[in-house]
């Protein structure tokens, strides 16, 4: 058992049954390293799920734009509430809004494996959209849309606290960076999020690689951009 968990059982007067050896490491700890792995492993962990359920029950009220009428239900985001890599795409398509997570489609199944070539797997990564509710039709997101929305997003942001972002398609990544600039200027390049220092890279979205798929390789080298970028953060 972890000699952490067990520092932290002590303190809360909670008996469980441990060999000598780790109950003389535990003996040897004093107070303040216990109020210290308290705070910093228990208390802050509590505090911070209670917030991410506070935010989850806020969207799934969400009233603040015409889209709550024609949603099935709201698509907070999944993955890792921990995590490094937050990738974002633009909202939640007929798929999407049928299970209530976003790229669950085949778009999603494309965007599993373009993360597998990186050696990293979906339970690692957060993924969210812009918008929590899906647009009639899979239309672009309206500008009051995602003004609507956008108080949500960054409340993500906040919590998650990711050390890169990954724009999915023309959508998102002119939204996230408030450009009218083309997918094709925004590609290839570091951004930073808003007036934060995360670094944000642009690539396809997967469903237009599904459409286009001669652009796989240019989306890999976006993916390569994102990890290169990463490990210098």
């Amino acid at each position: 058992m972890d000699p952490r968990y067990l520092r932290y059982l002590g303190v809360m007067e909670i008996q469980v049954w441990q060999r000598r050896e780790i109950a003389a490491i535990v003996t040897k700890t004093s107070t303040v390293e216990i109020a210290t792995a308290i705070s910093t492993e228990v208390l802050t962990h509590h505090f911070s799920a209670e917030k991410w359920e506070k935010l989850i029950a806020r969207v799934a009220h969400c009233t603040a734009c015409s889209l709550h009428q024609t949603r099935t239900q709201t698509v907070f985001g999944t993955g890792d509430q921990e995590a490094k890599w937050l990738i974002v795409g633009e909202a939640p398509g007929a798929d999407e809004d049928r299970q209530g997570e976003p790229f669950v489609g085949r778009a999603g199944k494309l965007l599993d494996a373009m993360l597998k070539a990186l050696e990293i797997q979906r339970s690692q990564v957060y993924i969210a959209n812009i918008l929590k509710c899906r647009p009639p039709n899979n239309r672009d997101p309206l500008p009051e849309e995602v003004a609507s929305c956008k108080i949500h997003f960054i409340d993500q942001i906040l919590l998650l606290r990711p050390r890169i972002i990954l724009a999915l398609g023309r959508v998102a990544a002119q939204n996230l960076l408030k450009t009218s600039e083309t997918l094709k200027d925004l590609r290839g390049k570091v951004h930073q999020y808003s007036d934060t220092a995360i670094p944000l890279i642009v690539t396809y979205h997967p469903a237009y690689l599904l459409r286009s798929p001669r652009e796989k390789q240019k989306a890999w080298q976006d993916l390569q951009l994102a990890v290169k970028t990463y490990h210098e953060v």
